[in-house]
């Protein structure tokens, strides 16, 4: 998929230090960043970030063709502007490759995804308040989403209550 960039899609990602700030592209309810971004991101050598990304097609645990854009992009090269395409890759492959890379960063990245993960697993959901009391932030909203599920397991609860109450008439009744 070829595509150009477009500067309404750029977010701009900056960690807790401020020493990191990174330009992500958002497009297609996506995020993607170049091999360079993603270096930039967890504080390694691009080389690194390449074998990481060899290795997560090579093992099967995501699809090149699913997980990486061509998109081209304008850069200042002396005093002319030159388009390059240029690889980004998908939010999928780069978390891949945070769960592999070995640097401060990507520890920081585990950490916060490991403790999401274990909050959904012992809770059954994980919320984002922020983003849900200042809307969408990427283009979709999800609050009408989070409400239809919220409807959805309050039906339940009722069938749960007659359920208890058809428990006790029939108790009552015997």
């Amino acid at each position: 998929m070829n595509a150009v960039a477009n500067l309404k899609d750029i977010v701009f990602y900056q960690n807790k230090t401020g020493n990191v700030k990174i330009e992500v592209l958002y497009d297609n309810e996506n995020f993607w960043l170049t091999q360079k971004s993603m270096a930039e991101l967890f504080s390694v050598k691009v080389n690194t970030i390449n074998y990481h990304l060899k290795e997560v097609f090579s093992s099967g645990e995501l699809k090149e063709s699913s997980t990486i854009r061509k998109i081209r992009i304008v850069q200042k090269e002396g005093k002319r502007n030159v388009n390059r395409e240029v690889d980004f890759y998908s939010l999928d492959a780069i978390i891949a490759v945070g769960y592999r890379v070995n640097s401060y960063e990507a520890t920081q990245f585990r950490i916060w995804a490991t403790n999401t993960l274990k909050e959904y697993i012992k809770k059954g959901f994980v919320v984002n308040t922020e983003m849900l009391k200042n809307g969408p932030k990427f283009g979709k909203d999800y609050f009408d989403e989070l409400l239809l599920k919220i409807k959805e397991i309050r039906a339940s609860e009722r069938r749960f209550y007659q359920k208890i109450t058809d428990i006790f008439n029939e108790r009552i009744e015997n």
